[in-house]
């Protein structure tokens, strides 16, 4: 697989500080951690983002606009650098397996997006999308629209059921973030 990106320019207003700057396993943040999780299954790993705030420096891609924090700007950021489908997952999503991506990505080529979903939730922002999304996700930003069920609903969209839902657990608070740090989770 070549492409992924980790979102990684939210507010973390539940954090109440940016959690992709957190310190997780061995790793300096969060999305350092999954910068290096990934680079064992993607040839090239970005990370989007407002600025650069890394240290050590991760590769980048930054939002159009510095203003406004939105996953459908986010998207239609990341998507106008890509001629193939990128693998997009959000930094606070650090126990998706590799094998679950990999399955994700036997479908890439066929659809606009192939996302997992279990039994509580279809997980929207975690999966493989076409660059052809772009003008999509751009439009539907442009009109104040920022949830990215919109742009799924009006695309050619593959849904993976996956039985294990911790894998999809998401850190937005400081519980979140004490549990996920435990060896118990």
């Amino acid at each position: 697989m070549t492409n992924c990106v980790i979102l990684a320019g939210g507010k973390s207003s539940r954090m109440g500080r940016d959690k992709t700057l957190l310190p997780f396993g061995d790793f300096a943040t969060l999305a350092h951690f999954q910068a290096n999780r990934l680079s064992k299954i993607f040839k090239n790993v970005y990370v989007s983002s407002k600025f650069d705030k890394f240290n050590p420096p991760l590769n980048l891609i930054k939002d159009e606009n510095l203003e406004i924090f939105s996953p459908m700007l986010a998207l239609s950021s990341i998507l106008k650098n890509f001629n193939t489908s990128v693998f997009i997952i959000p930094a606070d999503m650090p126990f998706v397996k590799l094998s679950t991506i990999d399955g994700l990505g036997k479908y890439s080529l066929d659809f606009d997006a192939v996302i997992p979903k279990d039994s509580s939730h279809r997980h929207s922002l975690c999966g493989f999308f076409s660059p052809k999304l772009a003008l999509k996700a751009d439009l539907l930003y442009k009109k104040n629209e920022h949830k990215i069920g919109l742009l799924l609903n009006d695309a050619n969209v593959k849904e993976l059921f996956f039985d294990d839902e911790s894998e999809f657990f998401n850190i937005n608070n400081p519980s979140d973030y004490e549990r996920a740090l435990s060896e118990n989770f």
